[in-house]
């Protein structure tokens, strides 16, 4: 009798595994039964992670500026070498040097004109850097409303398959059709979230660049109101 119980136990037991592996569901598994909505959605997740990590090697070769590059600047320019100056600042080809290429280029002109074609330059500068900012910012908004709209289109077909069953019908068709349905929300959710931070990621990294750019500008434009070594532009 002992030997029976146990024989029984064991097969419980070992039903009861079987029933939770065969209940366990894997994410990929959940993806497949999200429907065609989770394309679009895997689009989104692939564009935005390759714009993240190209705008994130982008902005980083940015901030490896020349930290002499000022410094060599502000001696030629003080030297009266504008020529070899402007050479420096296309060899540099950094934003920065863009913008103090253009500075060094009205040089002789007021100073508010000089500003101006910097910052001109500046904010086209910035432009490039913000590239594919706006594709983010899309998809964190949009990605979870298509997720939504893969759950509403889910649910319609969860019961419309519970009012064709008729009198077949249970709870097991309906939850079936939700829990495939919720599928959409919770992809939706995770692009949309991981969108939004790569953008805000991205844009504080852009914004610290813009605080550096705007600092050394000024310190260019205090350099123009540097007077001229009178010995060494006689020499020159």
């Amino acid at each position: 009798m002992a030997l029976i119980n146990m024989i029984v136990a064991q097969a419980a037991t070992q039903g009861a595994q079987d029933a939770t592996v065969s209940t366990a569901l894997s994410v990929w598994d959940l993806t497949l039964k999200g429907g065609w909505l989770m394309i679009p959605l895997a689009l989104l997740l692939l564009v935005s992670i390759y714009i993240f990590f190209e705008r994130l090697f982008a902005t980083s070769r940015v901030t490896k500026a020349d930290a002499n590059f000022l410094q060599s600047i502000k001696n030629l320019i003080q030297n009266g070498k504008i020529d070899e100056a402007k050479q420096l600042c296309l060899a540099t080809n950094t934003p920065y040097a863009r913008m103090i290429e253009k500075g060094v280029s009205r040089i002789g002109r007021p100073m508010n004109d000089v500003l101006v074609a910097i910052e001109n330059v500046g904010n086209m500068e910035v432009a490039k850097m913000e590239k594919g900012f706006n594709w983010l910012a899309t998809t964190a908004a949009g990605a979870p409303m298509i997720g939504f709209l893969g759950t509403v289109t889910g649910m319609v077909q969860a019961f419309y398959a519970l009012a064709s069953a008729g009198q077949n019908s249970n709870v097991s068709i309906l939850a079936s059709g939700i829990y495939e349905a919720l599928v959409t929300t919770v992809a939706g959710l995770v692009v949309g979230i991981l969108a939004l931070f790569a953008y805000n990621y991205l844009t504080s990294r852009v914004n610290k660049i813009m605080n550096r750019l705007e600092g050394n500008t000024m310190e260019f434009m205090d350099l123009l109101n540097e007077p001229v070594k009178p010995a060494q532009t006689a020499k020159q």
